[in-house]
């Protein structure tokens, strides 16, 4: 009897073996092993080959565990089921002690492999996969070698069962930036990334979703000077609208023909000369983009014509404001800007918040936590939204209720919301709007 416990003790060992190497094997990240080969492991080498064709080494691990759990059920059965039996039958009758002794026996060797061949080295598989997974490559190595003609019949046989239902048992190793965000969520979770961290990555990946109209400064804020403006003319806007560039205009806004960097109006003042917009060599050439544009592709624009400040434009050619690479920066970062940048969204306590009506409507669901706030295709601004849901220009006092907020309007100044009081109230489940 002590012989056949050893035995399947043995049996259990290997058992264990072969889950360990399976979860670890599927469990194991390929950056890391990555890492692993490059600090000169080829262990790690071999494992990610593994991985991009893993069926001969999954076919060895069924074998294994399938044969050595049909072994384990014989040995355990003749090896435990008499001494079962003949304590049951001081008792009962030899014809029920026997049955119990089979089912008690059954029940301790499946008990004991369940525990020590499965959840234990799974569970360790699992917690640290490419260690294990490395270390135990050369032992499944060697068992490949040897069961070479058997995992070559069932691979292939299992390969014409795919083919058959037209699947794939190739590995898909694509990461898409939803594995990326998953990561870094994962990673902020467990202490190894910080909140901000993750947020400046997350806001990196919305580049692509994000329009240009979001991040700009709106046309009614922009500064600019007419080419004929005189030169005290341009020292006062200076003076009141201190910005780093000007677009240079021909009577109005709607007529940019390039702009001018305060730089070099700085060093005229500085040189005590004149300035005068009519000179060409002062006035830069302007870069012109669609307001339909995302983020990622004005960077790419910024990138192609050596610039950092564009004008954006409508599909009517109108200008409705302007943006720099501060700009697309500072939505990166987040709330890392400028201290002198005026904050469009103002958190006054835990359920109330001061927001300006031209703020991106994407930056107030990221506020308030929303996935999305209704008809978003046909507004931008949260100004745009409350004309929306009230089908009409807001008056003060006016208010919108919708995904468990309150948007009241505080300020309107020649028919644009200047501020929204939004607060959190008791969630509804329909949109509701009221004068």
């Amino acid at each position: 009897m002590l012989q056949d416990l050893f035995f399947i003790a043995l049996l259990i060992a290997a058992s264990a073996f072969f889950s360990a190497a399976e979860i670890s094997l599927a469990a194991s990240r390929r950056l890391r092993l990555r890492q692993l080969a490059d600090d000169g492991d080829p262990r790690a080498d071999r494992v990610l080959r593994l991985q991009e064709q893993p069926g001969d080494y999954f076919t060895v691990v069924q074998i294994g565990q399938n044969a050595v759990a049909i072994l384990g059920g014989i040995v355990g059965e003749a090896a435990l089921s008499p001494t079962f039996s003949a304590f049951f039958e001081n008792w009962l009758s030899p014809t029920t002690a026997q049955n119990l002794g089979f089912f008690g026996s059954f029940l301790l060797v499946t008990s004991l492999f369940i525990l020590f061949a499965d959840l234990v080295p799974k569970r360790l598989g699992m917690a640290d996969p490419e260690p294990i997974a490395v270390r135990l490559m050369r032992p499944m190595a060697l068992c490949m070698a040897l069961l070479k003609p058997l995992v070559w019949f069932y691979s292939r046989g299992a390969d014409a069962l795919f083919r058959l239902m037209g699947l794939t048992s190739l590995r898909d190793e694509r990461v898409t930036s939803d594995d990326v965000l998953a990561m870094m969520e994962a990673g902020a979770r467990a202490g190894v990334l910080a909140a901000r961290e993750q947020q400046v990555i997350t806001n990196v990946f919305e580049l692509d979703t994000r329009t240009v109209s979001s991040a700009m400064s709106q046309r009614e804020r922009v500064a600019f000077f007419r080419r004929d403006d005189a030169d005290a003319v341009i020292r006062l806007r200076i003076a009141a609208e201190p910005f780093s560039t000007y677009p240079v205009c021909e009577g109005d806004i709607d007529h940019v023909v390039g702009y001018v960097d305060a730089k070099d109006l700085f060093q005229r003042v500085l040189n005590n000369q004149p300035i005068s917009l009519a000179d060409d060599s002062l006035v830069r050439k302007v870069l012109i983009v669609p307001d339909r544009l995302t983020l990622s592709e004005v960077l790419e624009q910024f990138q192609q014509a050596h610039e950092d400040f564009a004008v954006i434009v409508n599909e009517y050619s109108l200008v409705v404001g302007v943006v720099t690479l501060n700009d697309v920066m500072s939505t990166v970062m987040g709330d890392l800007v400028s201290p002198f940048d005026e904050e469009q969204i103002v958190r006054r306590d835990q359920d109330s918040w001061l927001i300006d009506g031209i703020t991106p409507i994407e930056d107030v669901c990221h506020a308030l936590s929303l996935d999305e706030l209704p008809h978003d295709s046909e507004y931008e601004t949260l100004a745009g939204f409350l004309m929306v849901m009230l089908r009409r220009v807001p008056r003060r006092t006016d208010s919108v209720l919708w995904g468990g907020y309150k948007f009241e309007v505080l300020d309107v100044d020649s028919y644009r919301i200047d501020q929204v009081m939004v607060s959190r109230v008791v969630p509804t489940s329909a949109p509701l709007g009221d004068a």
